[in-house]
């Protein structure tokens, strides 16, 4: 599984549990990590 989808998969169990902290932190990470492997593989393909 990839890294981005771990991240908000945690990140949705902990917002449940009701540690929203940490659960919006691991979401915010999640979709960044997600968008930066969206560019770099959009840049390797115009290579």
């Amino acid at each position: 599984m990839p890294l981005w989808l771990i991240l908000i998969i945690i990140g949705v169990v902990l917002l449940v549990l009701g540690l929203t902290g940490i659960a919006e932190f691991l979401l915010w990470v999640g979709v960044a990590v997600l968008v930066v492997s969206l560019v770099l593989a959009l840049v390797r393909r115009a290579k």
